[in-house]
C-alpha cells in the first residue's frame, strides 16, 4: 500500500471568494484548480499526508512582524488573516511533532510586503512567512531559521523583514531584477550592518531552466544552508518559473520544482506565486507534495510537456556556472562583510518605495544603532503619497541593553505633533505600543 515516507501536513486555503480582480493573475482559481488535481491524484487518500484547516491570524500575530496604517484592519481583510493562519497551523503541526513537514498552499500570496504595510504591492499585503516564523519563535523558541525564496520575482519583502536579524538566513534566486519586477535582488544586497552576510540573492538570467535552478541550488544554496546550520528551512515556493507562466520568463518545470524540494528538504514549504493556473500549477503544487512526502513524482508531467517543453540553452547554462562561481567567492569572502563602525553608531539608510497594486510611494529614512551583542535597534521615518507620517521603532528580540534604552528613547521623544502615528515595536518584552 502506498504511504508517505515523510509525515506531510497540507493546509488548503483557496480564499474562493477573493481577488484583486474577477481577471487578475492572482485569483481564486489558482488553487481552484490545484484542489481539483490533489483529489483526482488521490493525495489525501495516502497514510501520512494530513489536511488540517486554516484559522485566522490576529492583529496580534501581525503586530510582531509589521508597522500597518492606518491599522491592521484597513491593510487586511479576512482573506488575508487566513492565508497567514494557516501558515501557522502549518507551523503548529510540524513543532509538535504531528508531522515532519508542511505545505501551506494559502493565498493571498505574502513575500513583497514590508515591514511597513500601506496597502497591496506585489499582489500582498501581509507577510506570511514572516507572520508564521515569528509565531514560531514565540510559541517554540526557535532562534535560527532559513528562508529559501524560489519565487520567480525577489522577495523583497521578506527580504526588507529580515534586513537586520543575523538569526535569519534569508536566501533568494530569482529572474534577474533587470528583467522583473520588484527590480531588485542584486549580490550586493547582503544585510544590514548588524547582519552582513545574512542575505544571499541569486539572480538568474530569462529562460533558465531546472538544470539552471538545480545547479546553483547544489552549488550555492545548500552549502549557504550547511554553513548557517539553521534549526528550520522555510521555503518560498512560489512556482511561477514555470515556462508557462503568463507573467514571467523562466523555463522550469514541475519535475525540476519537484526534484529542487526533494534535495531543498524544507521543514515548511509556503506557497507564493504561480499563475499559469491551469496549464502548470496543479501539476507544480502536486509534485512538490510528492516530493516532501518522499513518494515518487516522476510520473508528474504538464499537459503538452513533450511538445511545449524545452531544455535549457546551452549559453544560458554557461553563463550561470560563471554566475554561480563568481557569487560563491563573493558570498564565502569577508571583506565585504566587514565594517569598522563602532558599537552604538547610528548608521542612517533612505529609500523609496513603490506599492504598485495601490499606487503609493513610501519615503523612508531608517536610523539603526550598530551592536555586536544583538540585532540592533533601529527607527523608520515614514511618509507615504497618502498623507502619512509615521515614525516606526524596533527593539528587536534578545536586544541589549543599550539597544532597548536607544529605542525607548526614540519612542518616547517622538514629537506626536510631528507624526500621525507612533509605533514601539518590542520584541524582546513582546509589546506593541502605539502614541
Amino acid at each position: 500500500m502506498l504511504r508517505a515516507k515523510n509525515k506531510t501536513g497540507l493546509v488548503f486555503f483557496p480564499a474562493f471568494d477573493w481577488a484583486i480582480s474577477p481577471t487578475h493573475p492572482e485569483r481564486e482559481e489558482r488553487l481552484l484548480y490545484t484542489q481539483d488535481q490533489i483529489i483526482e491524484e488521490g493525495l489525501l487518500d495516502i497514510p501520512g499526508i494530513t489536511e488540517y484547516r486554516a484559522r485566522p491570524a490576529t492583529y496580534e500575530d501581525i503586530r510582531r512582524v509589521h508597522f500597518c496604517f492606518p491599522d491592521e484592519r484597513a491593510v487586511t481583510t479576512e482573506s488575508h488573516l487566513i492565508s497567514s493562519g494557516g501558515c501557522m497551523v502549518a507551523a503548529d503541526a510540524l513543532m509538535k511533532k504531528e508531522v515532519e513537514c508542511a505545505f501551506a498552499l494559502v493565498r493571498p500570496p505574502g513575500h513583497h510586503a514590508t515591514r511597513i504595510v500601506y496597502g497591496n504591492r506585489g499582489f500582498c499585503n501581509v507577510n506570511n512567512e514572516a507572520i508564521m516564523i515569528e509565531y514560531i519563535r514565540d510559541t517554540y523558541g526557535v532562534r535560527k531559521v532559513a528562508i529559501v525564496d524560489t519565487d520567480c520575482h525577489h522577495g523583497d519583502g521578506t527580504q526588507d523583514i529580515y534586513w537586520n536579524d543575523p538569526e535569519t538566513l534569508f536566501i533568494s534566486m530569482h529572474q534577474d531584477g533587470r528583467t522583473l519586477y520588484p527590480g531588485s535582488g542584486f549580490p550586493t544586497e547582503f544585510g544590514g550592518i548588524n547582519a552582513r552576510g545574512t542575505t544571499l540573492n541569486i539572480p538568474l538570467p530569462p529562460n533558465t531552466g531546472e538544470e539552471g535552478f538545480l545547479y546553483v541550488l547544489d552549488e550555492i544554496v545548500i552549502p549557504a544552508l550547511e554553513r548557517f546550520e539553521p534549526e528550520l528551512v522555510v521555503n518560498s515556493a512560489g512556482q511561477d518559473n514555470h515556462y508557462s507562466d503568463p507573467i514571467t520568463n523562466m523555463n522550469f518545470s514541475a519535475q525540476g520544482y519537484a526534484t529542487l524540494t526533494s534535495r531543498l528538504k524544507p521543514h515548511l514549504a509556503v506557497l507564493e506565486g504561480g499563475y499559469s493556473i491551469e496549464d502548470s500549477l496543479p501539476y507544480v503544487n502536486v509534485g512538490i507534495i510528492l516530493a516532501l512526502a518522499g513518494l515518487d513524482y516522476s510520473h508528474v508531467r504538464e499537459p503538452r510537456y513533450d511538445v511545449e517543453y524545452k531544455p535549457q540553452p546551452r549559453d544560458i547554462t554557461s553563463f550561470i556556472q560563471r554566475l554561480a562561481k563568481e557569487l560563491n567567492a563573493y558570498f564565502v569572502g569577508e571583506e565585504h562583510l566587514r565594517h569598522c563602525q563602532s558599537d552604538g553608531t547610528i548608521i542612517k539608510r533612505s529609500r523609496c518605495i513603490h506599492y504598485d497594486t495601490d499606487m503609493i510611494q513610501d519615503e523612508q529614512s531608517e536610523l539603526i544603532r550598530v551592536c555586536r551583542q544583538c540585532a540592533g535597534a533601529w527607527c523608520i521615518h515614514s511618509r507615504s503619497s497618502w498623507g502619512h507620517k509615521t515614525l516606526a521603532v524596533h527593539n528587536p528580540r534578545h536586544s541589549c541593553p543599550e539597544c532597548t534604552k536607544t529605542a525607548l528613547e526614540w519612542f518616547d521623544q517622538a514629537d506626536k505633533k510631528t507624526y500621525q502615528h507612533v509605533v514601539l515595536q518590542d520584541r524582546a518584552n513582546r509589546t506593541y505600543v502605539m502614541k
